[in-house]
């Protein structure tokens, strides 16, 4: 037995029981529902209502954004341009998705999965548009020296929700857990998972 069939055989059975977790589906009309599904649908549903269809109302506007239309060529401040902003986060929220996801969907689901994909991203424009929103607003300068040196996302965001309803001690031990969890995903999901894929 090689070292890859070895580590199949011991994550194998923790691997099953997230998925029995993760993956738990309700039997709705006599189709088998995955509940994490509806639990993506309602928040693309409700952040599209709540923020009155802004990726509907903006989509130009996003156009004009990326195409540079409001840079600034007022010299090398250290900060980034909006669109190598939109690229780093795009890239951290496309990538396995598409390697891997939409072959995987075609594959299970046949090609009437292609539109159910592109009408779930149109409406989750607006999920990723709140994370955004919401990691630029509680960002930090932890350095007064070098204000220039931003701090921000979602570990940030979570420690001050929960802040809010005065409970500092889960918000920070959540904010935690997404820290090291991404680096686990960034290991094992960044990386191994793209060039298995690939």
């Amino acid at each position: 037995m090689n070292i890859d069939e070895r580590i199949n055989e011991a994550f194998e059975p923790i691997a099953e029981k997230a998925i029995n977790v993760i993956l738990y589906a309700v039997n709705i009309g006599g189709l088998d529902v995955k509940i994490i599904l509806m639990w993506l649908l309602a928040a693309a549903l409700f952040f599209t209502v709540y923020l009155g269809f802004i990726n509907f109302r903006y989509f130009k506007h996003a156009i004009d954004v990326v195409r540079g239309k409001y840079d600034k060529d007022d010299g090398a401040d250290g900060q980034i341009s909006r669109f190598q902003a939109l690229s780093a986060s795009l890239s951290a929220t496309v990538g396995l998705g598409n390697i891997g996801g939409v072959a995987v969907a075609v594959s299970i689901g046949g090609p009437g999965a292609v539109p159910w994909m592109v009408l779930m991203g149109l409406f989750s424009m607006s999920v990723k548009f709140s994370e955004v929103m919401l990691a630029v607003k509680y960002r930090e300068h932890n350095d007064p020296e070098h204000p220039d040196r931003i701090s921000g996302g979602p570990m940030y965001y979570l420690k001050v929700a929960f802040e809010k309803y005065n409970l500092p001690h889960l918000g920070t031990l959540v904010a935690v857990i997404f820290a090291v969890s991404c680096i686990g995903a960034s290991i094992g999901g960044g990386n191994m998972y793209q060039a298995n894929q690939a």
